[in-house]
């Protein structure tokens, strides 16, 4: 089952339902204690109208903070918690002492620094015990209500604001990793189909230029560089749906044999090398894309008459050397698209590329550790 995160949207709505819903139960208790003892609907009137004062402004202000959405007005409603959380029990008397609960609960989310918000909320706390001495409440009583009563609101409303803010983030950082995911292989495709596709049509326009030339003085030939570029656009077409799919392989020995091949025709001496015995699995597939992209760039960027490929073993390393004498007079290597993803590649594998050019020649130079990396 996949793990799934709720919405902070949710939590803050559930959250503001019950710290409201105090704040109203606050109120309603002593109203309806002074209702029944003067039996005035006066009292009911104005309790009505500073209770539901104070929940739309409490439960505007613990909205916004939880979603980190306070603006100024936000503030004014701070404002107004303030003003009804302790102007009525210093006007009412000492049934109300409760209420600065509201506006503690609020200071701890509205102030963006920690320390400040911590810094009035105990100023608020120690302002509520003050005003319950005030009022008539006696000290050790305004002492246990400062005590332990105000206090116990704040960390459970800083502790709401930071599991909506944790969730919140958690749904950033999973969309952040999506976004990465789905960057990562549009890379990896595009890459994929660059080699690919680059090598075989390289080999197709070859063989057509061929056969153009072989069409009136050796039909015969002509006919078999046809069917040789039917094979490949076969191949082609084959390696583009793996491609899509996710699950080309890649064989050294094969790539070998193509380079090879591809490069006879063309008209370059290269002579296929014998692999190592006993190559592991893992070197196959970074040392086969050099081998594909280096003959690729041979036949696209150089005017090559010969290449030399070499695979063998240094040390602790496969080394697979491609060196043809096609290259540029110094020594400056621009890396375009196929050998940056080929360096890519390579790396990925925990090996290196090298390329260097000077001499008329140039050089590719692709190690791949023996015991592979880790996944």
């Amino acid at each position: 089952m996949k793990a799934r995160v709720v919405s902070t949207r949710v939590i803050a709505g559930a959250a503001v339902a019950v710290l409201s819903g105090s704040m109203v139960a606050a109120l309603a208790l002593p109203a309806a204690g002074v209702a029944l003892e003067t039996r005035s609907g006066r009292v009911l009137l104005v309790v009505g109208v500073f209770g539901t004062l104070l929940t739309v402004c409490y439960s505007r202000v613990l909205w916004a903070a939880f979603l980190r959405r306070l603006t100024l007005l936000h503030h004014l409603d701070v404002a107004v918690v303030a003003v009804v959380s302790y102007g009525v029990p210093l006007f009412a008397g000492a049934q109300w002492v409760a209420l600065p609960m509201a506006f503690i609960s609020v200071a701890t989310v509205v102030f963006a620094r920690a320390a400040v918000a911590w810094a009035v909320t105990l100023a608020a706390i120690a302002a509520g015990t003050l005003m319950m001495v005030f009022v008539g409440l006696p000290l050790p009583l305004a002492l246990l209500y400062g005590a332990v009563a105000l206090p116990f609101v704040a960390p459970m409303t800083y502790g709401v604001a930071w599991l909506c803010h944790v969730v919140d983030d958690l749904r950033e950082a999973r969309a952040e990793l999506a976004r990465r995911a789905v960057d990562e292989e549009r890379l990896r495709f595009s890459r994929d189909l660059h080699d690919t596709l680059g090598h075989t049509l390289n080999a197709i326009a070859l063989r057509a230029e061929l056969g153009e030339r072989l069409v009136r003085t050796n039909p015969d030939g002509a006919d078999a560089e046809l069917a040789e570029i039917q094979r490949i656009a076969r191949t082609a077409v084959h390696d583009v749906r793996e491609i899509v799919r996710g699950y080309r392989a890649m064989s050294l020995d094969t790539e070998l044999d193509g380079v090879a091949a591809v490069l006879g025709a063309a008209g370059v001496r290269c002579d296929r090398p014998e692999l190592p015995a006993d190559l592991p699995g893992h070197v196959h597939v970074p040392l086969g894309w050099v081998a594909r992209e280096a003959v690729t760039n041979v036949l696209r960027h150089s005017t090559a008459s010969w290449c030399e490929v070499s695979v063998h073993i240094e040390g602790d390393q496969v080394i697979l050397e491609i060196v043809n004498d096609g290259g540029p007079g110094g020594a400056l290597v621009v890396r375009g698209n196929g050998l940056t993803g080929l360096a890519e590649r390579v790396t990925a594998a925990g090996g290196s590329l090298t390329t260097e050019a000077g001499g008329g020649t140039f050089r590719v130079s692709a190690a791949v550790p023996l015991a592979g990396v880790a996944a």
